[in-house]
């Protein structure tokens, strides 16, 4: 079983759900948007507008391998776009940016986020999901892999960091060289932005200067993982244990990180999606202060894609599912966690299923991508009533919950299982 860099589209994986967190919401919520392909990161614009990136389904250029080696490959087009919500109604008002993705039009890497800056201008991450050496030599010239600035008035865009290529250039983490940025927010001047298949958070200017990494995460080491049974289907085939194979009480997996927050304090708050096997329960929430050092903010989570403030500083965790992905149970859940530590799951399935991307309202409502592995199907709700029981009884309590003042290196690698 080879221990391959999980860097395919964060999203065409699922998420487990973890022990102690009871379904304890009366929350519900409305669709507002439907329709979308492979739907990522959404934003309020200072207009008040709702913007939603969609990844898109590839197309019928070029193509390169998957991360895992193994399958079908990914194939380039420009299917990827960005979609105003106004008043009820979808327009999308960007389009054509870069995307690929698997024959079906799932995996898909292409627009992932969208952010504002203080002056109202827009910043689209683009993703990619594959070893960027192959980027340029079988796509030729894309944006996938960067950060752009777009003009919606005249459907055009300019680069301004391309994430991929720094990765190719500098593999930060020491490990395999892979490249899916996933989320970023802005901090006054800086483009902050994680990046999945790399397993790190890099910094840029917004003028496009000074791209550098603020901090890498180590590998975890699973102790007794749980994985799929002999000859499960995958998308990666290669990590699912054959027939008769011994496997090693102990395994290495990627950390994969998914979302960043800015907190009240001052520190980026990092999810963690995980990597294959997916642990239940074993995904975390990092915290980044001045000095780039990563720490364990909380835990007990499974396979987050997301994290939000409110102006209250309650943070907002988003699982993509509520079981380990192989299981195929995608319910997910948004899960509130006060300043005080006290954890609330404010929504758990009922309709929400692989979210990818939340963010919080000036109206206090939460706005989650839904469906967000599916093309053709991705949603964007908006769930209301979000006051909801809290769970005293949870054992996934907060790691150094102080630090918000409210009002991670190289790799060890364990030995790979043998064959008989």
């Amino acid at each position: 079983m080879k221990h391959k860099q999980l860097t395919i589209t964060i999203l065409t994986f699922c998420v487990a759900t973890f022990s102690g967190m009871k379904a304890a919401s009366a929350a519900s919520f409305s669709v507002i948007a439907d329709g979308l392909y492979n739907a990522g990161g959404l934003s309020f614009s200072p207009d008040g507008n709702l913007y939603v990136t969609e990844a898109g389904i590839g197309g019928s250029g070029g193509c390169v391998p998957p991360a895992s080696g193994q399958g079908d490959s990914l194939c380039y087009g420009t299917s990827g776009a960005v979609t105003k919500i106004e008043n009820g109604k979808t327009e999308r008002i960007l389009t054509g940016l870069p995307s690929i993705a698997l024959p079906d039009g799932t995996g898909a890497g292409g627009p992932r986020d969208i952010q504002f800056d203080a002056t109202g201008k827009p910043y689209v991450l683009i993703g990619y999901g594959a070893n960027p050496a192959f980027r340029d030599r079988n796509l030729g010239y894309t944006d996938l892999g960067k950060i752009i600035a777009p003009d919606f008035n005249t459907n055009s865009w300019t680069s301004v960091a391309d994430l991929a290529n720094y990765e190719l250039a500098n593999n930060p983490d020491g490990g395999d060289v892979g490249s899916n940025p996933l989320g970023f927010v802005i901090d006054g001047n800086k483009l902050v932005a994680v990046d999945a298949g790399a397993n790190d958070v890099l910094s840029v200017n917004t003028g496009g200067s000074n791209l550098q990494t603020i901090t890498t995460f180590p590998e975890d080491i699973l102790t007794n993982p749980v994985f799929p049974p002999s000859n499960t289907p995958s998308n990666e085939p290669a990590q699912v244990p054959s027939q008769g194979e011994v496997v090693r009480s102990q395994f290495a997996t990627q950390p994969v990180p998914s979302g960043v927050a800015k907190g009240p304090d001052g520190a980026y708050y990092i999810s963690q999606f995980t990597g294959f096997p997916f642990p239940e329960g074993g995904a975390k929430i990092y915290r980044v202060g001045a000095d780039g050092k990563p720490t364990v903010f909380a835990d007990g989570f499974t396979q987050l894609t997301d994290l939000e403030f409110d102006p209250a500083g309650n943070l907002y965790a988003l699982q993509y599912a509520n079981q380990s992905a192989w299981k195929g149970n995608f319910d997910g859940s948004v899960i509130k966690i006060a300043p005080n530590g006290t954890r609330t799951t404010l929504l758990n399935g009922n309709g929400l299923e692989s979210p990818s991307a939340l963010t919080i309202g000036a109206d206090g409502a939460v706005y989650v991508t839904n469906r967000g592995d599916r093309p053709g199907q991705g949603q964007v709700l908006r769930i209301e009533n979000i006051k909801s029981v809290p769970e005293p009884d949870s054992n996934l309590g907060v790691l150094a919950i102080a630090a918000l003042g409210v009002a991670w290196l190289h790799k060890k690698r364990i030995p790979q299982p043998s064959h008989k």
